[in-house]
């Protein structure tokens, strides 16, 4: 079943599924930023930002495999648009999703940004836009309905195990990401 994102419009509701970390992007910059290379040791260390864990278990945490809870979505509601938030983060992997004309605007106060996101910014004094544009924040995938069917949608990926909540909203404009 081929989304049909023709049908998206100004208003629609973007919701984010949280991820469960890093997943599987962004690990040469990792290696970079925390010189794992140079002292594997690191891994062992527990900033306290991350609760306890230590910097390799977090970044080592399975990948979230959302194929069952997107699938209980498209039973119940009309999705207008699917991205997974993979290497190219926000700003390359949502405009696939969506038609011209149409911009996601994101909410940054509103994304769900994991402890380990933070490390890695701080740590690497990596600018914003390089995280969002070289990870998931937090944000494993997005999904676009109309705002009619946000709440049937959050229920229903909720009712599957999935923190979700709605992080943005769809505008005119060509942008195709706007983070404000």
């Amino acid at each position: 079943k081929i989304l049909d994102k023709t049908r998206m419009a100004e208003g629609d509701a973007v919701i984010a599924l949280a991820s469960s970390g890093i997943h599987s992007n962004g690990f040469s910059l990792i290696r970079k930023v925390f010189r794992i290379d140079e002292n594997p040791a690191v891994l062992k260390t527990a900033p306290a930002e991350l609760g306890g864990k230590t910097l390799g278990e977090a970044l080592l945490a399975p990948t979230k495999i959302y194929v069952k809870p997107v699938l209980k979505v498209l039973e119940e509601v009309d999705v207008k648009g699917i991205s997974h938030i993979t290497g190219g983060g926000f700003y390359e992997n949502i405009p696939r999703s969506l038609p011209e004309g149409c911009c996601a605007k994101i909410k940054k106060s509103d994304v769900r940004v994991l402890p380990i996101f933070d490390l890695i910014a701080r740590e690497g004094s990596v600018p914003e836009r390089d995280m969002f544009n070289t990870f998931n924040m937090g944000v494993g995938m997005a999904v676009i309905v109309s705002p009619e069917t946000a709440d049937a949608a959050l229920s229903a990926l909720k009712a599957e195990g999935i923190d979700a909540y709605v992080c943005g909203e769809i505008v005119a404009g060509e942008e195709k990401v706007a983070l404000c």
